[in-house]
């Protein structure tokens, strides 16, 4: 399943972040060695766990819920923080990047599913936040796209309109904020269950875990 899904990614262009919550350095280990380097993870302390036990060179992609007083246990290693959904957490990002003289790569994750536990920004947000004296005064954060999670339904149009809201966030912050930006490229979303229509609907990154490692480990 794996080498046939990364294939029909790559020739679309699309980077593959497998999502090893719950799943052991073995298995982390076993799809290292198949060539996988993007590994995403939902929870601080789990990824704290394992990052020491596997290659240097993984590109780790923390994409849960990131709280302000756990960024700085992370920031030394980090690839890319998926999941900024406020100011004050990309502010806290920018601190403790700047105290060892990292650029750390973001996405903002903005709220496009109707169910209200999902996180992230509406767009009123999002424009406060890119227009504040603060973000222009950032120098060790790279915002290079944007991130969100659709509704878990059965209903495909629904989650087909949702994807396609957030590709149409994407375009219209690329082009009022980041037009010079070469790095503003990302769009991620599509996770186990719907990433074919994410990437129909202009999807880069997909964030998948039960098809490569089949269900969670407890």
């Amino acid at each position: 399943m794996y080498e046939a899904l990364l294939k029909n990614l790559q020739e679309r262009g699309v980077t593959l972040v497998a999502v090893s919550k719950t799943h052991s350095i073995e298995r982390i280990l076993e799809l290292y060695q198949r060539g996988q380097r993007d590994f995403g993870e939902n929870r601080v302390q789990e990824l704290l766990e394992k990052a020491p036990h596997l290659p240097a060179d993984i590109r780790w992609h923390l994409i849960g819920h990131l709280q302000t007083n756990k960024v700085r246990y992370i920031t030394p290693f980090i690839y890319m923080i998926h999941s900024v959904d406020s100011s004050r957490l990309l502010e806290e990002i920018e601190k403790q990047a700047a105290k060892i003289g990292r650029t750390i790569d973001c996405l903002l994750q903005f709220h496009i599913a109707e169910e209200e536990t999902k996180y992230g920004l509406s767009e009123d947000e999002a424009d406060e936040l890119l227009q504040s004296a603060s973000f222009k005064a950032m120098r060790h954060v790279r915002l290079c796209g944007v991130m969100g999670m659709a509704t878990f339904t059965d209903d495909t149009e629904k989650v087909r309109a949702e994807f396609r809201h957030l590709r149409n966030i994407f375009e219209r912050l690329k082009r009022v904020y980041f037009a010079e930006a070469p790095y503003f490229r990302e769009c991620s979303m599509g996770m186990s269950s719907d990433w074919e229509i994410a990437v129909e609907e202009g999807s880069t990154m997909v964030r998948i875990g039960s098809l490569i490692f089949g269900p969670r480990s407890k």
